[in-house]
């Protein structure tokens, strides 16, 4: 299954092998891939968790015409939709902590995302080390609800896509009102 956004040029093309999964987007005038995000569901205690592993973007989007979320977003929105309907309720990932300055731009990136912090994990207790051997570093380990992210998401699309500040806010309000356990969402 794939989805092909005409307005922004690009073919998004989920994949997936047992728990792991794959979204990437190609563009449709080049045929070039220009990024995906990779992940897997693990089981756990409180259900199936998406765990975002990368998303990474090729050189060649830094010259396309985007609106002001860029081609990250969508990508993300993706791997986050096709989890939910894989039945995954909660989102990880964890914010590498490279440098102090992009360490607390992604941290206030996601948590503008919808994203909230769980763990900091530096690497001096035993517990870390757990962290760390599933992450691969060191940083800062964030979840989401993933109803509410898929929420966020649509609106920054709408309001990305050139629809007013205000009717953004109404369909949070009108999406809210409707309950969060019942959300609706479009269809496949």
């Amino acid at each position: 299954m794939s989805l092909t956004m005409n307005s922004k040029k690009l073919e998004i093309q989920p994949q997936t092998l047992g728990p792991f999964f794959r979204v990437t987007a190609e563009s449709l005038e080049t045929e070039n891939e220009l990024g995906r995000a990779e992940g897997l569901i693990r089981v756990w205690l409180k259900g199936r968790v998406l765990l975002v592993d990368s998303i990474r973007l090729k050189r060649e989007t830094l010259g396309m015409e985007r609106s002001i979320f860029g081609i990250g977003l969508f990508i993300g929105a993706a791997a986050v939709r096709y989890r939910y309907d894989c039945g995954c309720k909660t989102a990880e990932l964890l914010t590498i902590n490279d440098s102090d300055l992009y360490h607390k731009a992604r941290q206030v990136l996601q948590k503008n995302r919808g994203f909230n912090v769980v763990h900091e994990v530096t690497g001096s207790t035993m517990e870390d080390l757990a962290h760390m051997l599933e992450w691969g570093g060191i940083g800062t380990q964030m979840d989401a609800n993933v109803k509410e992210l898929l929420l966020i998401k649509l609106v920054l699309q709408n309001y990305s896509n050139g629809e007013s500040r205000d009717y953004c806010l109404y369909i949070v309000v009108a999406l809210l009102n409707f309950g969060r356990r019942n959300l609706p969402f479009a269809s496949k």
